[in-house]
């Protein structure tokens, strides 16, 4: 059975665009079958993206450099990118079929200069960063999530903050349990149809 984590979908290709509005912004978005979510923006990812955007607001102006961890076709990544066109945007995922479609969609979207990449977590990831954002491939198991947990953790610039998004019922609280034992915080900033959304900060020593 083919899942939206494999490396190589192998689901015969279907593609279909979807549009929403975020911001006051229209967005387009082409998907296909084999990645995660390709229906239609999901809420998990809108609810993260709304939260986001609502937290960086306040640091509109400065030039940080955000990492969409499992970016899929790219909606999040490229919406940020959109609203905050200061920022510094990279997009990563192990679907080859979905980092495909996010180069086309960053582009689609009039977002320049996004660095859009395959990777299995953060294994060809070298460089640093202030905001990580992740809808994590809870389907792929546990280990696979708290390997997003620790890889960003290690991948934060000291003050770089993690947002995730995760469902109550698929694990936000050993979520909180995992992200406070890493970060020594882990603070629920919203809460909406089951749907949790975590921040953590890497505190300096």
């Amino acid at each position: 059975m083919a899942h939206y984590f494999d490396s190589k979908p192998t689901t015969e290709s279907k593609p279909k665009n979807i549009d929403f509005r975020m911001k006051g912004i229209d967005f387009s978005f082409k998907t296909d079958s084999g990645v995660f979510s390709k229906a239609q923006l999901d809420f998990g990812s809108e609810l993260l993206l709304e939260t986001a955007i609502r937290e960086l607001s306040v640091n509109s102006g400065k030039e940080l450099s955000i990492l969409d961890l499992g970016c899929g076709y790219g909606p999040i990544g490229t919406v940020l990118k959109r609203v905050f066109p200061a920022i510094s945007i990279t997009m990563v995922d192990i679907n080859e079929r979905a980092v495909l479609l996010a180069k086309e969609n960053s582009q689609k979207n009039l977002v320049k200069f996004a660095n859009i990449f395959i990777t299995d977590g953060f294994s060809e990831i070298n460089e640093q960063f202030d905001v990580i954002v992740t809808n994590p491939p809870v389907r792929a198991g546990k280990k696979t999530v708290f390997q997003f947990y620790e890889g960003s953790f290690e991948h934060l610039n000291t003050s770089g903050t993690l947002y995730v998004v995760i469902q109550k019922k698929q694990g936000a609280p050993s979520s909180v349990d995992k992200l406070q034992e890493l970060f020594g915080n882990c603070e629920v900033i919203e809460k909406d149809s089951g749907y949790w959304i975590l921040k953590s900060v890497k505190m300096g020593l």
